[in-house]
């Protein structure tokens, strides 16, 4: 090779590297210039400009509208929140009721039940007015039975004479050892003629008195 030629190569080899270079910054703007110029495009897409893109985004139509309503806005009111757990949230914490609902009547209390009525004082428990009748007159009473009968009110043949099967059973309960002499002498029997004052029956019947 001639010295010329060699002096000449370098200058070749940067000239081609310039041109080369200068080929493919002019095919870069080119499609810089298409991408930019492009007006068809979607804003919201990743290429697209940030103010641009963001401001869609914010201008963009709800993609759900939807009218949550009463009901629901109540189940999201703080009072709910705060209410018991076993608070109905779609109902709230208290919904006043509307126009032209009607309106319940209240519940009457129940009447208190009438109180029961005393029962009777047996006949036994009486004491008659005036003095005690001599019960020893009865055959089969003697002064054990007048004070054991004088314990328990009575004193006068008009209330034995009165006596029912359950006043007979009573006081036959608290006469011990004498139990069972009320039905077996006819205490009832007796008592019934001394108070009507029927001597001469009673002595046909039980006999003299004492």
């Amino acid at each position: 090779m001639s010295p010329e030629f060699l002096e000449a190569l370098p200058l070749a080899i940067i000239a081609i590297v310039v041109l080369l270079l200068g080929i493919w910054l002019v095919m870069r703007l080119g499609k810089s210039t298409t991408v930019t110029g492009e007006t068809d495009g979607d804003v919201l897409d990743e290429g697209a400009e940030r103010a641009r893109r963001n401001q869609a985004l914010i201008d963009a139509p709800k993609a759900v509208s939807q009218d949550v309503g009463v009901t629901s806005a109540n189940a999201n009111s703080d009072k709910v929140a705060a209410a018991r757990a076993s608070t109905d949230a779609e109902a709230g914490v208290s919904v006043a009721p509307t126009a032209g609902d009607p309106v319940p009547e209240p519940v009457p209390a129940p009447e208190p039940a009438p109180a029961p009525a005393p029962a009777p004082a047996p006949a036994t428990a009486a004491v008659e007015s005036g003095e005690a009748d001599d019960l020893r007159q009865i055959k089969g009473v003697g002064p054990k039975l007048v004070t054991i009968l004088a314990e328990q009110g009575v004193t006068r043949f008009e209330q034995i004479a009165a006596w029912t099967d359950a006043d007979i059973a009573r006081i036959d309960a608290t006469l011990g050892r004498f139990a069972g002499r009320i039905e077996r002498d006819q205490w009832v029997a007796q008592a019934k003629l001394l108070a009507a004052g029927e001597s001469t029956e009673f002595s046909e019947r039980f006999g003299q008195n004492k």
